[in-house]
């Protein structure tokens, strides 16, 4: 038997049609179980219990007939190792059983992996033949799951959200729809707005030393970094840790209120940045320095609509339930939140307008935002 250690990286309509029987425990059909397995991250994010899910699969070098019965062999028996509370299910049909270990109130996580995986094996090894046994590799992977800044790629364990990653069929063609408004839209846009670009290329190199262009590392979907362009509304070499400090008190909700530009309204942003050049304030105010972004769309790093793309050392700071704004969406250059909140609601509600955008999205809600973002941009109040 093979063991990989964990990555450090909606009600049922009718639930009774959705299970075969193993024992005493339902097995859940591969999309019903990637279902609860959404389900159980949002419980963990209110609950802070954590859940581990186990994959169980039979060897990727024998006959699918084969490793078919030895994975019936394995769910025959692998009620005897579990609480009748955790939940069995096909994680991917007839090649991997998946169950989830809910309600987990320990905090050391090699303790629970040790008598689960204890339990486990000695279950399958007493009740499988030897070759049945050998075959069997089991990995484990712990939510909230670890994010790991450091390293290149996506910093989130994949394993955890299938129903994210393999979208329905609906959803699919509905995704399709918005990559072509991005494509052609960020393509049209990018050679209406070439003599603007221009012209605003040559302000900023009058204006201050430092290149045209502001490029930094941004998470985009999954957690994938992507280089992020805008441009330079700064002075050349400045230091970045006054904004990581505003940016983690603005997540922990530990900042107030400052007046935006004279304006009666107040905002969440940092106030007099020094950083800021003279062009540079007309450029954030008007949301010109964000033309370059079209890049980031035609690239396919970002989309015209979406949740703005998140720094790093945001993301260290990010709760759980918060990242669910960098992982079911693509980010955007406009959004839910530019054209309802911008700056001016807190970082909480910023979130959950992001999360509102991602369960209701449709073609004609982009097109409705994207309509109503030049009125935004203009009434500038909460800009930055």
């Amino acid at each position: 038997m093979t063991l990989r250690r964990p990555d450090k990286t909606t009600d049922l309509a009718n639930p009774l049609l959705e299970w075969s029987f193993a024992g005493t425990h339902e097995v859940l059909k591969e999309e019903t179980f990637k279902r609860m397995i959404a389900v159980e991250r949002k419980r963990t994010e209110r609950s802070r219990e954590p859940f581990l899910l186990m994959l169980l699969e039979a060897g990727n070098h024998q006959s699918l007939e084969r490793s078919g019965k030895a994975l019936d062999s394995i769910l025959s028996v692998l009620p005897m190792s579990i609480r009748e509370t955790d939940v069995i299910g096909w994680y991917t049909d007839r090649s991997a059983v998946g169950v989830m270990f809910t309600g987990l109130s320990c905090n050391d996580k090699d303790s629970i992996l040790s008598v689960i995986l204890n339990k486990v094996s000695t279950t399958l090894r007493d009740q499988l033949t030897s070759d049945q046994f050998n075959q069997v590799s089991i990995s484990f992977h712990f939510f909230p799951d670890d994010w790991d800044q450091d390293k290149p790629g996506r910093p989130s364990n994949p394993s955890l959200y299938p129903d994210l990653l393999i979208p329905n069929k609906d959803r699919c063609s509905l995704l399709r729809v918005k990559h072509v408004m991005d494509f052609v839209g960020s393509g049209l846009l990018l050679l209406l707005c070439t003599p603007l670009f221009l012209v605003i290329a040559l302000a900023i190199k009058t204006s201050s030393k430092g290149p045209v262009l502001f490029r930094q590392q941004r998470v985009g979907q999954y957690g994938r970094c992507f280089t992020f362009l805008k441009f330079r509304s700064m002075h050349a070499d400045n230091d970045h840790r006054v904004h990581k400090e505003y940016a983690i008190k603005l997540i922990a909700g530990d900042v107030e209120h400052k007046p935006s530009n004279g304006n009666d309204k107040s905002v969440y942003k940092l106030a007099n940045d020094p950083r800021i050049t003279r062009l540079g304030k007309f450029l954030r105010r008007t949301s010109l320095d964000e033309l370059p972004q079209l890049v980031n769309v035609l690239k396919g790093d970002m989309s015209l609509v979406g949740p703005r793309p998140a720094i790093p050392y945001e993301l260290a700071a990010y709760q759980t339930w918060h990242r669910r704004r960098v992982l079911e969406v693509k980010p955007g250059i406009t959004g839910l939140w530019q054209v309802t909140g911008r700056s001016s609601v807190k970082f909480d509600e910023m979130v959950r307008l992001d999360l509102r955008y991602a369960t209701s999205w449709s073609p004609w809600l982009d097109i409705k935002i994207l309509m109503r973002t030049p009125r935004a941009v203009i009434g500038g109040a909460g800009a930055r």
